[in-house]
């Protein structure tokens, strides 16, 4: 059985209504190790909803938290908005209500892509509209309950005065430079940094917000939260999980949601994700480069608690491969292949939004990487396919739209992820190049075969390797040859595939023309 069905079935044998919660700060750009996240907790959601249940799927944008610091992909001048809640900062582009929404715009486009509609909360409306007002004073009044909690668990050691509020000056609108020292309802006097001294009534929204260890079990009493999944760096001993637990539990008398604790995404040779230090891939840029399928694959078929490495590089070419071939095993066009398990609800799991009737149309991703450096556009790549055979004249809609879309993640992943050793550019004129004289004696043969030769791979390949035997050129030597003249580089992709994926009459003209 898919960890999705047996997390959902365990739900389920507690009760049938259910809200699935998910949220992030958006800081910087939310990355696909976040993702995970968020995918887990849709496939959980959809596996309740298959089964009968009554369930709800929310994202709480923590948007009025403070900006903690000026991460390396901001200008300095942020450096004066360090401790304001993200809803409260300009734009870094101009364009959008906020700093938070900077990222959560496109964000938000991105999870509609990949087929993940969850109700959206935002946390900087929730306290502006007085929703937190209750789980507020509910929490001052136990200040030396959720104190005793923290000290306890955590082994922090609290000021004296500690009151689980952050105040939001009203001087210079920090949340992180406030330091509440009274409470007496309805009013929490505070001093600043900025030099401000003053009181604020909780009874009015906006005034402030709780610390994080004590927002998240408040939310799941205010929202109805029955499950939702965290990092292992929330559910380490003492953690904000296990804090969160036991606050919910004995403040706000709320029992904990059900639990999943998910590993992390790494990102190959560079570790975990972190927006904040330049070392993650966004969701968005993945989605620019590989089919939103294709990512829910990536996470659909890992259980939850072993972590991701992922590879921008050629193993996204691989991971592609890998998708399309359990799409043919789903569809019975290959054999199931051993230790292939749960690919049916994998590969379920993995449409964003329905499962199609028949297979889509299947090109090789690695085939479309060396097209789309042939041809500058779509409908030359798509020419280049109908003259070789490998596409129909006439195609289905879906099937042009199916691979039209291929194309285009193809060409981002070549501008932004591809590495150097499979980029090439067919030069528009004979590139200044050198030849030696075996060169120019295996490129003089091949031009006196290629107007007789099938132009396919097979033939060419097989040509190319008879002129090598015929002259004891070494083949390597060959395939050099052809690549510099065409090219302008020693190296390129198979020699019989690039090639039968130009006009027979261009590389006639090329050879003949590198010759005189």
């Amino acid at each position: 059985m898919h960890w999705a069905d047996v997390l959902a079935e365990e739900l389920l044998k507690k009760q049938t209504k259910h809200v699935l919660a998910t949220g992030i700060t958006p800081s910087g750009p939310i990355h696909i190790g976040n993702m995970r996240e968020i995918l887990t907790t849709d496939a959980v959601y959809r596996c309740l909803i298959e089964k009968g249940g009554d369930a709800d799927f929310i994202y709480i944008c923590d948007d009025y938290d403070p900006l903690r610091k000026v991460y390396p992909h901001l200008p300095s001048s942020y450096q004066e908005y360090v401790g304001k809640p993200l809803s409260d900062i300009p734009c870094p582009c101009g364009k959008h209500t906020s700093y938070a929404d900077h990222y959560l715009v496109s964000f938000l486009g991105s999870l509609h892509t990949i087929g993940v509609n969850p109700r959206v909360y935002r946390a900087s409306e929730m306290y502006s509209k007085g929703e937190y007002n209750e789980s507020i004073q509910i929490a001052l009044e136990n200040t030396t309950k959720i104190k005793h909690i923290l000290e306890t668990l955590s082994g922090r050691k609290m000021p004296n005065d500690w009151l689980p509020f952050n105040v939001k000056c009203e001087t210079c609108g920090r949340l992180s430079t406030t330091h509440p020292n009274l409470y007496e309802f309805p009013n929490v006097e505070y001093t600043c940094d900025c030099g401000h001294i003053g009181e604020v009534d909780i009874r009015k929204g906006g005034q402030g917000k709780l610390p994080w260890r004590v927002d998240w079990p408040a939310r799941w009493r205010m929202l109805g939260v029955t499950f939702e999944p965290c990092g292992k760096d929330h559910a380490t001993v003492g953690g904000t999980r296990e804090t969160g637990a036991k606050i919910s539990a004995e403040v706000y008398h709320y029992p904990a949601p059900g639990l999943l604790v998910y590993e992390f995404i790494l990102l190959k040779g560079m570790g975990a994700m972190h927006s904040s230090k330049g070392t993650a891939v966004s969701g968005e840029d993945m989605l620019r480069m590989t089919p939103p399928e294709v990512l829910r694959f990536l996470i659909m078929r890992n259980q939850p608690n072993r972590h991701i490495v992922f590879d921008s590089g050629l193993g996204l070419l691989t991971l592609v491969d890998e998708y399309d071939k359990e799409e043919e095993v789903y569809f019975g066009e290959e054999a199931e292949i051993k230790g292939m398990k749960e690919f049916k609800k994998i590969y379920e799991l993995s449409q964003p939004y329905h499962i199609p009737k028949k297979m889509p149309l299947h090109l090789p991703y690695r085939h479309l990487v060396t097209l789309n450096q042939i041809a500058k556009t779509w409908w030359e790549v798509k020419e280049i396919l109908i003259r070789n055979g490998q596409l129909p004249k006439k195609l289905t809609k879906e099937d042009e739209e199916h691979l039209q879309q291929r194309a285009e993640h193809v060409r981002f992943w070549l501008s932004a992820f591809a590495p150097d050793e499979v980029k090439f550019e067919v030069k528009e004129i004979l590139p200044n190049v050198i030849l030696s004289d075996e060169q120019k004696k295996i490129l003089f043969l091949f031009k006196e075969k290629i107007p007789d030769l099938s132009w396919d791979p097979e033939a060419i390949h097989n040509a190319i390797y008879a002129i090598s035997e015929e002259t004891t050129i070494p083949i390597k030597t060959a395939f050099s040859a052809i690549y510099q003249i065409i090219l302008g580089q020693e190296r390129g992709p198979r020699a019989g595939f690039f090639l039968s994926n130009l006009s027979k009459e261009f590389v006639l003209r090329r050879v003949t023309e590198a010759v005189k």
